[in-house]
């Protein structure tokens, strides 16, 4: 919960910004010499940029929580089994372990979208945040019966 807290909090101030540069770049087109109506553009372009960034991030994380959703009702979620420094960080040889277990399983079933989900929570746990967000993708992908690329 307090996840979702602070995205929404995140997000909420990013829009808010986003109001404010896109209200200077509209103040620097009605200012009408050429100049200032090229660097209003320029600056308008920076909110819409960051407009869509923020909705495709908010979509993935929606469609990443359903598929935590059904997981869960199925009994399918993965379970945390890594071990544990005493100050809480994920002990990495128990975190490869685990990954070794996952990547594994995701060879011998390469279309189900579970196998992609639970991987990309190993990636996520082994701290590999880029091949964490490509195997959600895929599991995304795969759950919605869109092509998969490889």
């Amino acid at each position: 919960m307090r996840a979702k807290i602070t995205y929404l909090v995140t997000a909420a101030v990013l829009v808010f910004y986003f109001v404010l540069v896109g209200s200077r770049g509209v103040m620097l087109i009605q200012s009408g010499t050429l100049l200032t109506v090229t660097f209003g553009v320029a600056v308008l372009i920076l909110p819409v940029i960051g407009l869509w960034f923020l909705w495709k991030n908010t979509q993935f994380v929606r469609k990443a929580n359903q598929l935590a959703a059904v997981l869960d009702a199925e009994g399918g979620l993965p379970v945390d089994e890594l071990k544990r420094h005493p100050s809480g960080r994920i002990d990495r040889d128990s975190a490869d372990e685990v990954f070794a277990k996952r990547k594994a399983e995701t060879e011998a079933s390469p279309d189900d979208w579970r196998c992609w989900f639970r991987l990309a929570v190993a990636y996520h746990d082994a701290r590999d945040t880029p091949r964490a967000r490509k195997a959600m993708q895929r599991a995304i992908a795969l759950h919605e019966g869109r092509p998969v690329q490889a």
